[in-house]
């Protein structure tokens, strides 16, 4: 009897702890209005109704003045007024209509969980947000971001310092009365030189809520496509619909040059100067109101006001064509007479890019107000090819490592040797599209070692060379060795 009862205890205790949890986990959510989708924090205590449906003091007001001229009265208490009522709609030659019975809705008041707030927590006096003490400082975020990224050494530098710098002000808020402002940055580059790279790295390193946009998709409120407010909005997802999480977030805003002013232009420009216009208050620091759970506004969406003034921005773009207006501007500082720079001077010139000012950015097409948000403006280097090699064998999660690691599985050692290394370097040169190039060169001389390999459970050993790479030759296998002697080395793929 000893041990049914111990049974029976522990089994309460789970029972128990189980109505705990999820009690804990409905307390975290506020109830949302079933007809006006307004949170109970806005609305003030609502009617529950069966079926875990919740309806706020104004909606159900609006409801009983709209049926007031019918008995209401007598059908809240009838239970079964609205099973009589349908019948009598059936008999008298109306079979298609039918009233809605409170009792027929199911679910928890029609609100999946990813549309539900959570609620604010009490704000405690002089406990800061973030302990000051547990963020990292500029060099140890840094020296995380070069077991990922390769080069790019003064990008690293100015984004741990700003990352930095923005939770201490987070942190403090006020310093003597002295108000920091915040740095919100703009990342300029070719393609494929790692800026989303970059930060998406740095979104796995901090435990904070990270957003990464695309500029290419927003449009001017009204027009289909995404609202501005919609950047917000994922940042509200990324932090479990946590506002307070959310209002100390990073958003990336990747291709902003995709939202330039058009040039020589008859239509309205929905996508364009005026998506900049609308998001120089996010930029600044205002109260926004976003959808939850949803990228636009509509009736049947609750909303969440955040305000962004502790929200870091990174703008990121390749700015094509800029270049030129680069050029067009250093050209005409050139003089006539002996000392005279040459007009092609900087036509060979790689990283022009470099010399970018806002003058250039102005003339781009970017309006002088949206720059101004952006106070930190920075250029990453184009790739040259020991960069390229750097970036195939270096990182922690390089692709030549990926490939090794697929065929470990299969019990072969894969080796690259700096020929072959320095011909993927040199034809991803020629792409110019950066470091996308290499992964496309790889998958295709891999593919007959992908295929060939798990043919021969013999082979031990493939030796990736440079000849194999230019198409001149075959990879090296090598045959496994029972005996422990050196084995043969054999050609085994030939060129196609």
């Amino acid at each position: 009897m000893a041990d049914f009862d111990e049974k029976d205890l522990e089994e309460k205790k789970e029972e128990l702890s189980e109505e705990e949890t999820s009690l804990k986990k409905e307390n975290e959510y506020e109830d949302v209005c079933f007809i006006c989708r307004r949170p109970e924090s806005k609305v003030g205590k609502m009617f529950k109704l069966p079926n875990n449906i919740s309806v706020c003091n104004d909606c159900m007001h609006k409801t009983m003045d709209t049926v007031s001229q019918f008995d209401y009265q007598g059908m809240l208490n009838n239970p079964g007024f609205m099973d009589d009522l349908n019948k009598n709609l059936n008999n008298s030659g109306y079979p298609n209509i039918r009233f809605v019975n409170i009792a027929d809705l199911q679910g928890e008041g029609g609100i999946p969980n990813k549309q539900k707030l959570k609620k604010k927590k009490p704000k405690k006096e002089k406990e800061p947000v973030l302990d000051i003490k547990n963020i990292p400082p500029p060099h140890k975020i840094k020296a995380q971001l070069d077991d990922y990224v390769i080069g790019q050494e003064h990008a690293k530098k100015v984004i741990s310092v700003a990352v930095y710098n923005h939770y201490k002000r987070v942190a403090t808020g006020t310093m003597d009365e002295i108000e920091i402002e915040k740095s919100n940055m703009l990342m300029i580059g070719p393609t494929g030189c790692g800026k989303t790279y970059l930060v998406k790295t740095l979104a796995r390193l901090l435990d904070v809520p990270l957003a990464i946009a695309d500029a290419t998709s927003l449009t001017e409120a009204g027009y289909i496509g995404d609202d501005i407010e919609s950047v917000v909005s994922k940042l509200l997802a990324a932090a479990d619909n946590d506002v307070e999480k959310a209002e100390r977030g990073i958003v990336f805003i990747d291709e902003i040059d995709k939202i330039a002013k058009k040039k020589n232009t008859t239509s309205r420009d929905v996508s364009g100067e005026s998506v900049q216009q609308g998001m120089l208050r996010l930029l600044e620091g205002a109260d926004v109101e976003v959808p939850v759970g949803a990228n636009s506004k509509n009736a049947m969406v609750p909303l969440a006001t955040i305000n962004t003034r502790n929200i870091l921005f990174i703008c990121g773009g390749a700015f094509p064509d800029l270049e030129e207006i680069i050029k067009q501007r250093l050209k005409k500082q050139t003089s006539i007479g002996f000392n005279a720079e040459l007009k092609d001077k900087f036509d060979k010139e790689k990283n022009i890019i470099s010399k970018v000012t806002v003058e250039d950015l102005k003339k781009f097409g970017m309006i002088p107000e949206f720059i101004g948000r952006l106070p930190i403006i920075y250029t990453l280097q184009a790739l040259d090819k020991p960069m390229l090699v750097k970036i195939l064998r270096e990182p922690k999660n390089a692709i030549l490592k990926q490939y090794q690691k697929l065929l470990e599985l299969d019990e072969v050692k894969l080796e690259f040797d700096d020929g072959a290394l320095e011909a993927i370097a040199e034809k991803a040169m020629k792409k110019d599209t950066g470091a996308r190039a290499l992964r496309a060169i790889i998958e295709e001389f891999m593919l007959d070692i992908m295929y060939e390999i798990p043919k021969d459970d013999n082979i031990g050993r493939v030796i990736i060379t440079r000849e194999y790479i230019e198409g001149t030759g075959g990879p090296v296998i090598d045959i496994r060795s029972i005996s422990g002697e050196n084995p043969d080395k054999l050609k085994v793929i030939e060129e196609k």
